[in-house]
């Protein structure tokens, strides 16, 4: 696109000016002329891509790089990440006032594994459980970050998943699972996805009828009246997988409703009876019983944050004689610490690393020319990638770079 921008003008990639790329933007955001705009966000990929061609370019060939940037300096490292020492950094020039800065980090899972057992079941960093901790919803909790990291999904998808959706545990490694469509980004079509025998597991742990919180929530919703008091919601009376389809209580008797058309807010609102009376076929609830909101599942990350900094204050501080200036500095540096998008980060991380190893046991002792071919038949890493998160391959491409 900027190699045909370029020739359009009547200029060349190694001899574009600053005023060239300003021309780009403007062309490709609000150039009436151009009946293919694009948002601010997606410009800013655009930016990030041409920036890291120009590096390159004038490293090796002295270049001139025509893309305004602001360099970080020392007194600028503490403000690059949402972290709590996160402080805001002045904008690059080129990037759209419309477009949110990329904050591409992720976890191993050895240190997911210890921020969830610290922030979410509150342990210490001692490995140690402190005392005084009811967690009544520490098995939804994390089951819902176990997910978000083994599936990949956004979190608005894994937050709108119903009960009869996810398959049971079994021998098999992975279970298989459709995503409906009106729940994925951009809500065109619908798509398979996949999650690890962990996560069922956990998530059948947190749904248990007996000894599962979700039970527990439903209960007590039931005991107070919560969901009678709900007028007009869709009573389902069944599921068929196959077909993908819920059978409900029409007013002219039953109906079918295609789980593909139902949006997130629409999910939150099917309910089915049981012998005590009724219950969400939305899987994750809150403590009221009702189905849990997208939103407040960052309130959820944001106060388990809140637990670790506060554990490794104590783990640098255990008797509590430091000054409170001294105890906020310690909190700042605090290094565990996540956000739900990172677990999506953490499992593009993880599977690019097994894909790429794969991938080059599979290819030992090719040519250049049959590796070519290969991949040109089955696809590349990012093709496969692409394919588990759910998104276009270039974007992935492009982000990754």
């Amino acid at each position: 696109m900027w190699l045909d921008f370029l020739d359009a003008i009547g200029s060349s990639w190694d001899c574009a000016s600053v005023r060239d790329v300003e021309a780009f933007k403007d062309w490709r955001i609000t150039d009436l002329r151009n009946d293919e705009r694009i948002r601010p966000t997606s410009f800013d990929t655009d930016r990030a891509a041409l920036n890291s061609f120009y590096t390159w370019a004038s490293a090796r060939y002295g270049v001139f790089n025509p893309v305004p940037t602001v360099q970080a300096d020392d007194s600028d490292e503490a403000s690059w990440g949402p972290g709590p020492g996160y402080t805001q950094q002045r904008r690059d020039p080129l990037r759209p006032a419309g477009s949110r800065r990329r904050q591409v980090k992720w976890l191993l899972w050895a240190a997911l594994e210890q921020w969830r057992n610290i922030g979410l079941r509150r342990f210490d960093f001692n490995g140690l459980r402190r005392d005084g901790w009811r967690g009544c919803n520490e098995d939804r909790d994390c089951a819902f970050v176990d997910g978000l990291y083994g599936t990949g999904l956004r979190v608005r998808e894994w937050a709108s998943v119903l009960d009869v959706e996810l398959p049971a545990s079994g021998a098999e490694r992975m279970g298989e699972a459709w995503l409906a469509a009106k729940c994925t980004k951009g809500g065109e079509e619908g798509r398979k996805y996949w999650i690890p025998r962990r996560v069922l597991q956990s998530v059948e742990g947190y749904a248990d009828p007996l000894e599962g919180s979700r039970a527990e929530a439903i209960r007590r919703a039931q005991r107070r009246g919560r969901y009678d008091r709900l007028h007009g919601v869709p009573i389902v009376t069944g599921h068929n997988p196959r077909t993908g389809e819920l059978y409900i209580e029409g007013s002219s008797g039953p109906a079918t409703l295609a789980l593909d058309v139902l949006s997130a807010d629409e999910r939150r609102m099917l309910f089915r009876r049981v012998p005590g009376g009724l219950e969400p076929l939305c899987l994750w609830l809150s403590v009221s019983g009702l189905p849990k909101k997208v939103h407040s599942w960052e309130d959820t990350f944001d106060d388990a944050n809140k637990r670790v900094a506060a554990a490794w204050v104590r783990r640098a501080d255990p008797d509590g004689r430091l000054s409170a200036e001294e105890g906020e500095r310690i909190r700042r540096e605090c290094p565990p610490w996540a956000t739900a998008h990172m677990c999506r980060h953490s499992f593009a991380l993880k599977w690019f690393s097994i894909l790429s190893l794969l991938e080059e046991r599979r290819l030992e002792g090719f040519t250049a020319e049959e590796i070519e071919d290969f991949r040109d038949q089955l696809g590349d890493i990012w093709l496969q990638l692409a394919i588990s998160l759910g998104q276009d391959a270039l974007g992935l491409n492009l982000t990754a770079q």
